[in-house]
């Protein structure tokens, strides 16, 4: 990708209605557009770090059994009905509308019910069990408070695992690993040394304590307290000597910090597939209830928060495994002979394979550089004046430079080694 043809642009200033660092810097780094309060669109830069976060979590959720599908926006009210949630008391984030003939229908704002009720054409044997199906969906909710950019919003991609067991034990099972997928998934992202699995209430979902997954951050909307060594953190919500009992853990050794919530992970029980009459005839011709999880990742709250916690006072700062590009290429002499280095470079990392934006635009080299900083991507290779042999090496998350001639890079690239 050239940047003279990518059609975002950076901006010097932030918007004056935007008081989060992620939304500051994706906005200014051209990543995300606002449409309106709690609702962004994903410009190219944004959308290729998204699908890139998507599929390391497709892989981990495939790699514990999980099978894909993708489920409707528009919600049957009926369904919803039979476990209650229809009530707007019961759950108070609902987006609502009718069809042309008067029929009152949600839009989803989860998937407990409709998966639930899908499933009760499919299964009905023990021989059909365990079943773990996921989906990436946009999801809707009227959320009253909307001021921490894409961490919480009205309008977000989500993905949303549901997991069907014919015992505890075999639920229990599961739910542990997906909870060490989850962490997989945020070590791989970039935020796992600052995240922590964290006992907290089930709110709508069940009334047994649930995990979430929460990220230390000064921008976080949680307060949670974390034992670092056992790596093990309790909400506040929850926060009582009972809870703290049960964890497992001493109140001394607990530590008042803020934090994101990047994921959760929830015990349902037989709630949802007692509501949707869901059962199983088991080996003895009994009919049994089945056991459900939910498991829940928004997509855009984990780029926000990768925003939030690893960029610095340049701009972003990407981890290579959900950059948008591989590589940043700066010309800083464009118009000049040595720009055909510069396109041979390009050309050269192309047929390589490798994902490069190439900074192309006739600007003054610093402001190519703080475009450079601001974007984020992970290795910087800047053709410049120093000399006309030589390409600096930038790396963005230390600001190490080295310096190597165009024959000794392209026989790194080579060799793959970038």
């Amino acid at each position: 990708m050239r940047l003279s043809q990518l059609f975002t642009k950076t901006r010097r200033e932030a918007p004056k209605d935007e008081v989060s660092k992620n939304a500051q810097l994706l906005v200014r780094a051209g990543f995300i557009h606002k449409e309106m309060a709690g609702v962004y669109a994903y410009l190219p830069l944004g959308l290729k770090v998204l699908k890139k976060i998507e599929q390391i979590i497709r892989e981990e959720m495939n790699s514990i059994g999980g099978v894909e599908l993708l489920m409707t926006t528009l919600q049957d009210a009926e369904v919803w009905k039979k476990s209650g949630r229809w009530n707007d008391e019961v759950v108070d984030n609902w987006f609502k509308t009718k069809f042309a003939n008067g029929t009152e229908v949600g839009i989803a704002n989860t998937h407990e019910e409709p998966i639930t009720e899908m499933l009760s054409h499919f299964i009905s044997s023990h021989k059909d069990f365990p079943v773990y199906v996921y989906q990436f969906q946009t999801k809707f909710r009227n959320e009253l408070r909307v001021k921490s950019g894409i961490m919480r919003v009205r309008e977000f991609l989500m993905k949303d695992l549901y997991s069907f067991s014919r015992t505890e034990a075999e639920f229990k099972d599961f739910y542990e690993k997906c909870a060490t997928a989850y962490m997989e998934i945020f070590n791989r992202v970039g935020i796992g040394q600052w995240t922590y699995r964290t006992a907290a209430s089930g709110g709508s979902f069940t009334t047994d304590l649930t995990d979430e997954f929460q990220t230390l951050s000064s921008a976080g909307e949680d307060t949670i307290y974390v034992d670092k060594n056992k790596r093990i953190a309790i909400n506040k919500e929850i926060f009582n000597d009972e809870n703290i009992k049960k964890l497992g853990l001493n109140k001394e050794d607990l530590i008042e910090e803020k934090a994101i919530e990047v994921g959760n992970i929830f015990p349902l029980g037989t709630k949802y597939s007692d509501a949707m009459g869901l059962k199983f005839t088991d080996e003895k011709g009994i009919q049994q209830p089945v056991i459900m999880g939910s498991y829940g990742i928004g997509l855009g709250r984990l780029m926000g928060t990768v925003a939030e916690v690893l960029s610095d006072d340049r701009g972003l700062v990407w981890p290579a495994s959900i950059s948008p590009f591989q590589f940043h290429l700066v010309e800083i002499e464009a118009g000049k002979p040595r720009e055909n280095r510069a396109e041979k470079i390009y050309n050269e990392l192309i047929s390589r394979g490798k994902d490069v934006l190439y900074d192309d635009r006739d600007l003054r080299a610093g402001e190519k550089f703080a475009d450079a900083d601001l974007i984020g991507i992970p290795s910087q290779i800047i053709i410049g004046d120093k000399s006309v042999e030589n390409i600096e090496i930038k790396n963005r998350t230390t600001g190490e430079i080295r310096v190597v001639s165009d024959e000794d890079f392209l026989e790194e690239i080579k060799k793959n080694v970038g």
